[in-house]
Order: structure tokens, then C-alpha cells, then sequence
């Protein structure tokens, strides 16, 4: 029996939560099949853009009085700027790191290995791609359009930039740039799942806005993000901050933290919810016609895989399979 909850959702044009995980696995497909180089330059794009939205960010909320009088305001409006990078990110398609831990990102991929779709040395090599892309990206924003643009050259901006810095990277404790960093990963990984269940542009945008708005307001870390922060903070001479100790308190606890917020609290507790031991999903009546690779993570019994090759058997009139096709080139779909 259907559940009316999911069925009030189709008839508000979105995708339901099982339909949203499956739009998730496909796209991890398609993500983890691109050519390495493809893969790279697109995380490159992606590190760029997020990047711009935190300059952004960290600028529009240089307040002096407000940052000691009204903390609280000023991460509000942080956190009404920064989802923009995500937004830019998704919409053109580019590879961020930690959306590829659950599949887009590179959440997505994880979705896609589970589901059998991706081997794991495929999702791997995403994950690899994109984390040295991003990172490229970030410091290339950084250096070239607002350190040698000077685009934090004016007393106030320098310090508020120095001061966020300090909080975010040398004050905290190793575990504690790890916790946040989870929970971080798993808000962001939800704005992607919630932005498949959209299926208009408005629709896609609201649902990933609040999700990382949430994640900025509440200060976690995103290491991507700070991809572009800490080497600012490097840039402009923050005491007591050095490569090092970005690497071994930055990098390290950020990069563990999303994977396994990403990857566990979003792509793994979806998929196991709506798709393991479940029947097949289809997506405006078409089924996953892609194959089953080997070296995949042994979710699956070789008969449930068996059975569901069966489901994908569905006769489809030419001029319903041209519509669909349009919906999920749209998805970045296989």
C-alpha cells in the first residue's frame, strides 16, 4: 500500500524520498564513469565557485560592532550567502568533494557503489579527483583574484578575516574540527538529496538553501570551504597558523568528518532506508537500464541483484521515452 505522505509529494510535482536516493545513485553513476580529467576540471570549477561564495560571505559580514555585540546575526547573514556556492555548484554541474562522499558530489559515488552501479576503485579515484580539484580551485580563487586583487587589503576586512580564522582553525581541538565536520557533511549532503526531490529550478534552489544555511549559521566545518579560509589566513599572516597545522587539524579532521557524515548519515542511511532489499525504483515510469559492476561493495545478494535485472524489462511507447529523456539529462542522469 502506498504511503499517502509520498503520494501528497507526487501529486506537489517532487520526487519522493525513495525516488530522490534512486535520482542520487543514478547520477553517481554517471559521475564516477566520467574521464578522469573531466572529473578534475570539474572539481576544479567547483572549489572556484564555492570559493567566491565564501569571500563573499566573510566580507559582507565585516562588522566590527555587530561581530562583538551580535554574533549571532552576523553568522545569520553568513549563512543567507554562502549557500550560493552550492547552488552554483550543482546547477553547472562541477564535482565537490564532500557531495561526492554520499554521490554528487561525492555523496553521490557512495550512493552508486553501494547500490552496485560503481566499483569501488571508481569511487575512490572521484574522491581522489575531486579533493586535489577542489583544492586547486580554492587556493587558485584565493591567490590570484583576492590576494593579489586585494581584495582584503582594507584594515577591517583584514582583521575580520584573521579573526575567523583563528576561530575556525587554530583555537579548536583536533576532535573537535572532526564533529563538526560531520555534522557539516551531513547537512550538506541533505541539500543535495532535498534539491533532487525538486523538480523546477525554484524548487531546487529552496531545498539546498536552508540546509547549508543551517551548517554556516552554526559554524561547522566544511573542507572545501576552508580549502579557501585557512590559506587566506596564511596569506594574511594570522598568528600561530601554519601549513602544518592546517594539515594535521584542518585538512585531516575536516576531510574524515564529511566523509563519514556524507557517506554514513546521509547516503548510507537513505539508501538502506528506501533501496536495500526494497523493490525497484523508477523514475517517471523508466527504469535504471545500466549494469551491475564488479568490485562493488557487497550490499546486495547475487539473486536480489538477479531479480531486480528483471524489473528493468518495461515497454515504453517512443514518444514517453523522448519526454523522459529530457527529465533526466536535466538530473545528469544515465
Amino acid at each position: 500500500m502506498a504511503d499517502p505522505a509520498m503520494a501528497n509529494l507526487a501529486g506537489l510535482g517532487a520526487y519522493t524520498p525513495a525516488e530522490a536516493i534512486e535520482l542520487v545513485s543514478r547520477a553517481g553513476v554517471k559521475k564516477g564513469n566520467m574521464r578522469p580529467d573531466k572529473i578534475f576540471v570539474s572539481a576544479i570549477s567547483a572549489g572556484c565557485l564555492l570559493s567566491f561564495a565564501a569571500a563573499a560571505s566573510l566580507r559582507a559580514t565585516t562588522a566590527p560592532w555587530f561581530q562583538e555585540n551580535a554574533p549571532g546575526l552576523v553568522s545569520m547573514v553568513a549563512g543567507l550567502i554562502f549557500p550560493l556556492g552550492l547552488v552554483m555548484i550543482v546547477l553547472t554541474g562541477a564535482d565537490l568533494f564532500t557531495g561526492s562522499n554520499m554521490v554528487r558530489i561525492s555523496a553521490y559515488t557512495a550512493v552508486a557503489a553501494f547500490h552496485g552501479r560503481l566499483s569501488l576503485r571508481k569511487m575512490l579515484l572521484h574522491w581522489f579527483l575531486c579533493f586535489w580539484g577542489n583544492l586547486a580551485g580554492a587556493l587558485f580563487v584565493m591567490a590570484i583574484i583576492i590576494g593579489y586583487g586585494g581584495v582584503f587589503d582594507g584594515a577591517s576586512y583584514k582583521a575580520r578575516a584573521i579573526e575567523f580564522v583563528t576561530s575556525k582553525q587554530v583555537k579548536p581541538a583536533f576532535h573537535q574540527i572532526f564533529l563538526r565536520a560531520v555534522g557539516c557533511n551531513w547537512l550538506v549532503c541533505l541539500a543535495c538529496y532535498l534539491g533532487l526531490q525538486g523538480k523546477d529550478l525554484n524548487s531546487k534552489i529552496v531545498a539546498m538553501w536552508w540546509p547549508i544555511f543551517t551548517f554556516v549559521s552554526l559554524g561547522l566545518d566544511h573542507v572545501v570551504a576552508n580549502m579557501f579560509y585557512v590559506p587566506l589566513g596564511l596569506w594574511l599572516g594570522t598568528p600561530h597558523l601554519t601549513v602544518g597545522l592546517y594539515i594535521w587539524k584542518g585538512l585531516i579532521p575536516a576531510g574524515l568528518g564529511n566523509i563519514l557524515g556524507g557517506a554514513l548519515f546521509c547516503g548510507v542511511y537513505y539508501y538502506w532506508m528506501f533501496i536495500f532489499r526494497e523493490p525497484e525504483i523508477n523514475i517517471d515510469g523508466v527504469y535504471y537500464q545500466g549494469k551491475m559492476e564488479e568490485g562493488t561493495l557487497p550490499t546486495q545478494s547475487s539473486q536480489e541483484s538477479s531479480s531486480r535485472r528483471h524489473l528493468k524489462d518495461v515497454t515504453v511507447d517512443n514518444s514517453r521515452v523522448s519526454s523522459q529523456e529530457l527529465k533526466r539529462e536535466f538530473h545528469g542522469l544515465p
